[in-house]
């Protein structure tokens, strides 16, 4: 028989032999056993007389109690030596109080235990199985949890994989479109220096038929002026001899005159008057064509970045609390809108949405541009969305948030910040404002941080059909959404 663990020796010599635990302020009868001063209280109450021990049945005084302090040391050696045995043979499945096999699973406390334990004080009462049958009940609830979530993490895993082919995809339309935008430049630089060195060239060549035409006349006149002066020189001093010295050859004198007479220098040409005009007339042309360009260009910039204060008009939205789902809370002057938890007792109207909390703005828009801002608050990750919708948009039941169902919208759904597209466009930024730029002549939403002017997203010219058109706001618990003025 193989000899007893010294351990388990020990062990049972600092149990108390009532309640099977360690000795608890351990007490000694007359008789030599030891009990602990609460369990040998317990089995004398209600006797004022002679009591009996309860393991040899010998009648002892109650009074008679003495203290066992060495006893009480020797319990507390003994859950030492109890702790290091047990982590000596890596306890994991051994109760450490008690150092039998941890077999049993306690429901109330969620903890092993061993047969010792089941039977104390602690875990008498409470609900146990076994420690197997527990494990394996927790390890179905582990699956199914882990079942969950394995396709909570496909699911993420898809949106990721979507969100970066989209992102992709769009950097290639984005490269694409700024090889064009290069290209053609380049293009149009080249074309415009050639015209610049053609014109240039041209009103060259004419200055220099201006210049030849000028010193041709100067060099004429000049030699004109001076054979006048001498004439009139000689005149003068013919004038002031005698009459008979005068009238010597008056008639070739008369006749040097007549031949004296002024010439009119040489105009310019009619068909270099004509080239100087025309030309004229052809740079008027082109420098109110480049002129005429050069507009245009901020212009389509600002179309692109969703429009500046003066390339869209500002509006006053306000909010129709006929269209307000009966979870919506819109204030007085109709500005802001947020989540209630108790539905409100609102008629049914046919123009209310019934099943989304969403709300329609009383503005209609059908041609111009447009733009209005939205300030968002946000409180415990609640959910919104803010953009556009048509006239008809679905009211009833569960209707697509996308532009199939007649939205074009962004926000925050199902955690994310995204551009309500199909499938969905995740976005880096989560603006607290946002100005919302409706472009009716070109079918087009553009959404931009009013916070620093950066573009957020942009719809493209055509997503939005030609009909009537009105401001959404789509608000979830946690969130509140207020037009700015």
């Amino acid at each position: 028989m193989a000899a007893e663990n010294p351990v388990e020796s020990l062990q049972k010599e600092a149990t108390c032999p009532v309640c099977l635990e360690y000795f608890t302020e351990p007490v000694t009868l007359e008789c030599g056993h030891n009990f602990c001063r609460a369990c040998i209280s317990q089995c004398w109450e209600g006797s004022d007389t002679a009591a009996s021990c309860p393991q040899c049945r010998e009648t002892v005084q109650q009074r008679n109690l003495r203290p066992n302090k060495q006893l009480t040391n020797m319990v507390e050696i003994t859950k030492r030596l109890s702790l290091q045995a047990a982590k000596g043979r890596g306890g994991d499945g051994v109760c450490g109080e008690h150092q039998e096999a941890l077999k049993l699973f306690c429901e109330e406390d969620q903890t092993p235990i061993c047969v010792i334990c089941r039977e104390s004080r602690a875990h008498r009462t409470h609900t146990v199985v076994p420690i197997q049958e527990a494990a394996q009940e927790y390890k179905e609830r582990i699956q199914a949890h882990l079942k969950t979530l394995r396709e909570e993490r496909e699911k993420l895993l898809g949106l990721k994989a979507t969100g970066e082919g989209n992102c992709q995809e769009y950097l290639k339309q984005t490269q694409t479109e700024k090889q064009k935008i290069v290209s053609e430049f380049q293009q149009l630089q080249q074309f415009l220096e050639e015209q610049e060195r053609l014109l240039l060239a041209h009103l060259e060549k004419l200055d220099e038929e201006i210049v030849r035409l000028q010193n041709e006349n100067v060099s004429k006149l000049s030699k004109q002026i001076f054979h006048l002066s001498e004439l009139i020189s000689e005149m003068e001093g013919k004038c002031q001899k005698p009459a008979s010295e005068f009238l010597q050859d008056i008639r070739s004198t008369l006749s040097r005159c007549e031949k004296g007479k002024f010439q009119q220098p040489e105009e310019i040409s009619p068909e270099l008057e004509e080239q100087v005009s025309g030309f004229s007339q052809k740079t008027i042309v082109l420098l109110e064509t480049l002129g005429k360009f050069k507009d245009t260009l901020p212009s389509a910039l600002e179309t692109e970045r969703g429009g500046s204060l003066g390339t869209f008009r500002q509006v006053t939205v306000t909010l129709n609390p006929d269209t307000a789902h009966p979870k919506l809370l819109l204030s007085n002057d109709r500005k802001s809108v947020s989540w209630r938890d108790t539905q409100q007792n609102l008629p049914n109207k046919p123009e209310r949405f019934d099943y989304w909390s969403c709300v329609l703005g009383c503005d209609r828009f059908t041609s111009g541009r447009h733009c209005w801002e939205v300030e968002v608050e946000v409180k415990d990750g609640g959910s919104w969305a803010v953009g556009v919708a048509r006239e008809s948009v679905g009211r009833k039941g569960c209707i697509s948030l996308r532009p199939d169902g007649g939205i074009w919208a962004v926000g925050r759904c199902w955690g994310q910040f995204q551009a309500l597209t199909s499938p969905a466009t995740p976005l880096s930024r989560v603006p607290s404002r946002i100005r919302v730029c409706l472009d009716c002549d070109r079918g087009q939403v553009t959404f931009i941080d009013a916070g620093d002017e950066a573009p957020i997203f942009t719809f493209p010219p055509g997503s939005v059909p030609g009909e009537r058109v009105r401001p959404w706001l789509w608000v979830g618990r946690g969130s509140r959404l207020r037009l700015c003025p």
